[in-house]
């Protein structure tokens, strides 16, 4: 079976769940695991009147996910290239399940973060095969949602848990079991749709991990790094600091208000990708930066201002920044790798995005407890993340100028030979 699917188009199925039905389960799988990633947001206030842990320990809780997820994606982000979609998506599913019966027994930070490492590194594992195969399905939809769906889970995970643990009994069991029975459902329907990817020697060696591109991506994923980890950075901010940071403005104690600031940037950002989803990838990359610079700044004068309005408001913006600038990444590489380079590609992107969110985040956690407290180190992230939109502002500027100087020296060499040239093609002409 060929994985590689024209834009528009789908397969046929020899199996239970057609192509297009199939095509929605794989996004629900994404959805479900970034909102199991977010649903402990709101839940670190319980954890800490529980066992009595602070600041520090939170992030160290949110750093140890991260780099589960980093390992994951390192050493099987490429595997599914090797052995199908489904037995690695049905294997990161039972894993992820095991997760969640881990969290609704756990006594301790030490089940806790062992807990998040099991999470992690099924959500690393899963990442790449998921987003593979419903570019295998559909490239141009499996495109767009690999952008969008990572934003709908995280945005539906911090918002329906601060509702359970604000208003339903036993929040520490319930938003875990509830995701459980959820797992349960995808692992039986991913048994019922067809495999999209033939399989491929060497599987063992693409457990070694390394960081190896196929030369037709290289140029578009230097272009697209430095956009990804900065709004990823800015997930990281909200992951972290977000909750404390929302209490403290609000003046209220409510797990709700814990991951409201999360759910907005998320289901705002999971809303660009929709609304930008036919405009140029390089002029949603430059959306993006555009609008995470803005709302970062509108986000650090409320928190200097003591303004929870205008939190939220500067929220919404660099919420749009972290859906355009993600989405742009994607749309400019993953349409140009071929059938078995998807899942690895796919997840090196990952690799960038987690990176972004757990390196500042750790910082940040540290200087809390040793430096200037919440307030000042969320002003110093938020410059941060600011002077690395600026960065990848420079980058795409730089990436356009070298392109339109190859275009002239074409062109004037062609013209010097006697050759008719075809118009310039764009940079990025990936809609």
């Amino acid at each position: 079976m060929n994985s590689l699917q024209q834009p528009g188009r789908t397969m046929s199925s020899t199996r239970p769940i057609p192509p297009r039905v199939a095509f929605y389960v794989l996004a629900s799988v994404v959805v479900s695991f970034l909102a199991a990633s977010s649903a402990p947001t709101p839940l670190y206030a319980a954890y800490q009147a529980e066992w009595g842990f602070g600041p520090l320990t939170t992030t160290l809780v949110f750093a140890v996910y991260a780099i589960a997820v980093l390992t994951g994606l390192l050493i099987l982000g490429k595997l599914s290239d090797h052995v199908g979609r489904r037995p690695v998506l049905i294997t990161a599913i039972a894993a992820q399940a095991v997760a969640m019966l881990m969290f609704t027994t756990a006594g301790g930070v030490g089940e806790l973060l062992l807990a998040r490492m099991v999470q992690g590194l099924s959500t690393g594992a899963a990442l790449g095969a998921v987003g593979a195969a419903m570019m295998d399905i559909n490239r141009s939809r499996g495109t767009v949602a690999n952008a969008f769906a990572p934003g709908l889970g995280t945005a539906s995970g911090a918002l329906i848990s601060g509702f359970v643990v604000q208003y339903l009994p036993s929040p520490t069991h319930t938003i875990y079991l509830g995701l459980l029975v959820v797992l349960v459902a995808q692992a039986i329907a991913i048994t019922l749709i067809d495999e999209t990817v033939t399989r491929e020697p060497g599987a063992l060696a693409s457990l070694v991990p390394e960081v190896r591109l196929p030369p037709t991506v290289r140029s578009a994923v230097l272009a697209a790094a430095p956009v990804v980890f900065a709004v990823w950075a800015l997930a990281g901010f909200y992951g972290s600091l977000g909750p404390a940071l929302v209490r403290t403005l609000v003046g209220s104690s409510s797990a709700v208000y814990g991951g409201l600031g999360l759910f907005v940037l998320a289901i705002v950002a999971a809303a660009s990708v929709l609304a930008l989803r036919n405009t140029r990838a390089t002029t949603v990359m430059y959306t993006g930066i555009a609008a995470l610079i803005s709302g970062v700044a509108l986000t650090l004068l409320a928190v200097a201002t003591g303004a929870p309005a205008l939190f939220f408001i500067g929220t919404a913006v660099a919420g749009l920044g972290f859906g355009s600038g993600f989405q742009g990444g994607i749309r400019t590489v993953m349409p140009l790798t071929k059938a078995h380079e998807g899942s690895g590609v796919l997840s090196l992107l990952f690799v960038i995005s987690y990176l972004g969110m757990g390196v500042p985040s750790v910082v940040a956690g540290w200087l809390v407890v040793h430096g200037g407290g919440l307030v000042p180190t969320a002003e110093g992230y938020g410059a941060v993340v600011i002077a690395l939109a600026l960065v990848a502002l420079a980058a795409l500027l730089l990436r356009g100028t070298g392109a339109r100087t190859r275009e002239v020296t074409v062109a004037a060499g062609a013209a010097a030979t006697g050759l008719r040239v075809a118009e310039a093609e764009p940079l990025q002409r990936v809609s």
